[in-house]
């Protein structure tokens, strides 16, 4: 394997392993948030109102997984689903990490669907009532995403090129 073959599959298997750990992480939001309150200090996150800032927005979407996951625990389901499609979606860059050359598409396919997280995040965030620095924090996502494929795409384009 040459070294721009590498260096492909290393970036390409970093965006892998961080779409991996994405879905992963979506199984346990509860446990998670439970912990992120107690490194902000939150004491009960059904009362708030000593709290501002990013500590009452932790606390606020605790509570609410607290009280849904109580009362409706069903609806958990739907963040099991967004873990499990993360995690498919990170198959699919396997064949491109194997065979760049001829899964170049799949790339293609994933800048697509970074360019998507904006309008998902921008406008379904301000139907739900996602804070607006929120929504930012989720775009980058699609941005921060959207760097390793590019730069990817450019070393299939030199991968293409006939050996001088």
């Amino acid at each position: 394997m040459n070294p721009l073959q590498r260096h492909y599959r290393l970036v390409l298997g970093l965006f892998i392993v961080c779409l991996l750990l994405s879905g992963i992480t979506a199984f346990p939001l509860l446990h998670e948030l439970r912990l992120l309150g107690s490194w902000l200090g939150i004491q009960d996150h059904a009362n708030l109102s000593g709290h501002s800032g990013l500590a009452w927005w932790i606390g606020h979407v605790w509570h609410g997984l607290e009280v849904t996951d109580q009362n409706f625990p069903f609806i958990a389901y739907g963040t099991d689903w967004l873990a499990f499609g993360h995690i498919m979606i990170a198959f699919f860059f396997v064949g491109a990490w194997r065979d760049p050359i001829a899964n170049a598409w799949v790339l293609r396919t994933g800048l697509v669907c970074c360019a998507a997280v904006f309008p998902l995040a921008l406008i379904c965030g301000e139907i739900r009532g996602i804070p607006l620095a929120w929504r930012l924090i989720d775009c980058s996502f699609g941005l921060f995403g959207a760097i390793p494929l590019l730069y990817c795409l450019k070393l299939v384009r030199q991968m293409q090129k006939p050996e001088s």
